[in-house]
């Protein structure tokens, strides 16, 4: 079971991106709504969480996950049963994911110490003892990190390439037909 703490104000493209490519994958996935059981983004966009945290069984756990978003950050931040998740998904050897703000929990917890991982600009002074990267998505033993909202298809198929292997993610990636490269003409 992967759980996907949402908090008033996550950035909605870190959240529904990797949500809908794991799902894809056939990955269990929860959504965890911190504030309530619809939980509002920082762009004003409702999403009706699946679990409150009293519903969670943290022993089911392979993965926790934590979009950015300024607002979203201070709500997890701001819940100890949410801090409370974190760690006993590090402590207990799961895989611990965050993107764009999100790796900054990390950093206060000290699971980023002495790992490669990348966060939002401007966030790295804010990383502790992180090995700071410049990619979209890094993961470092059962760390995973990734950059921001333009980065979260590629944080969702690291999450899938970790849970599930390289042909999940590579699988997944064909479905949506993934192309990395742009170019303009004229």
């Amino acid at each position: 079971m992967v759980y996907m703490l949402l908090g008033t104000g996550f950035e909605e493209t870190e959240a529904i991106a990797p949500l809908d490519l794991l799902r894809r994958a056939g990955i269990e996935v929860k959504t965890v709504g911190l504030n309530g059981k619809v939980i509002y983004g920082g762009h004003g966009i409702g999403v009706e969480a699946d679990l409150l945290p009293e519903e969670v069984d943290l022993s089911a756990m392979e993965m926790i996950v934590l979009p950015g978003g300024l607002g979203g950050v201070a709500s997890i931040r701001s819940s100890s049963w949410a801090m409370d998740a974190i760690r006993y998904a590090y402590e207990k050897g799961k895989f611990t994911a965050a993107i764009c703000a999100g790796p900054t929990i990390l950093a206060d917890l000290g699971i980023t110490s002495g790992k490669r991982a990348v966060c939002y600009p401007g966030c790295e002074d804010n990383m502790g003892g992180a090995i700071i990267e410049k990619f979209g998505s890094v993961r470092d033993g059962k760390l995973i990190t990734g950059t921001s909202a333009g980065s979260a298809t590629i944080f969702g198929l690291s999450l899938i390439r970790a849970l599930r292997g390289e042909t999940a993610a590579n699988t997944v990636a064909e479905q949506i037909v993934i192309r990395t490269q742009e170019v303009t003409y004229g």
